[in-house]
């Protein structure tokens, strides 16, 4: 679905290859994203400024990607756990035996990626602490998105594309309803994190 989401997109831009591929509104990595990653360690122990961020964050698109290898290991030792007999007639019996550990073990990597990595990204950063409620409200305030990815916000004023996406701010009750379902959800989550380390602590 990903992959047909980024084919359709393609075909409707116009762009050439290289221009979708390394354009500003690109989920690919780059170098940029290196440097970003690094100028974020400095800033978390304080030997440097906060990193200027554009649309996308390294941290984001390293979620976005993590999908595509999560597949395919999930389901490539899903496909010899589904069919062992096909396989052993081909393949020493040792193979469903790691096929079974890199299954259970990458589910468990998947969870705990997200409850912990993404979670720490995401709500646990300056200024979005204790929750980031963009995803239940679709927005932020102007002033935060200036703040924190100024060079996406210059890139809109300069291309005078600002006003396009300026939304009147969400009512309170919206707001309340957002924090009680990422609360919910956080603490669900947190929950499900302890569960996977008491697991392999004590299985």
């Amino acid at each position: 679905d990903s992959l047909w989401d980024v084919g359709r997109r393609f075909a409707r831009r116009g762009k050439s290859a290289r221009q979708f591929l390394l354009g500003p509104d690109s989920l690919a990595p780059k170098l940029s994203d290196v440097r970003e990653l690094f100028a974020t360690i400095k800033w978390f122990v304080g030997k440097g400024p906060a990193p200027r961020y554009g649309r996308w964050t390294y941290w984001e698109k390293f979620d976005y990607f993590a999908v595509f290898w999560g597949v395919i290991i999930i389901g490539f030792s899903g496909l010899i756990l589904w069919f062992p007999g096909f396989v052993a007639a081909f393949l020493p019996g040792w193979v469903l035996n790691a096929a079974y550990i890199t299954h259970s073990e990458e589910a468990y990597l998947a969870i705990g990626f997200i409850f912990i990595f993404h979670f720490f990204h995401t709500h646990m950063r300056p200024g979005s602490f204790p929750m980031d409620t963009v995803i239940f409200l679709g927005s932020q305030p102007l002033a935060r998105m200036r703040e924190e990815r100024p060079v996406e916000y210059q890139r809109l004023v300069d291309s005078g594309k600002l006003d396009e996406y300026l939304v009147d701010p969400p009512s309170r009750r919206r707001i309340r309803r957002a924090y009680a379902i990422g609360f919910v959800a956080l603490t669900i989550g947190l929950l499900l994190a302890f569960a996977i380390i008491w697991t392999l602590l004590t299985g």
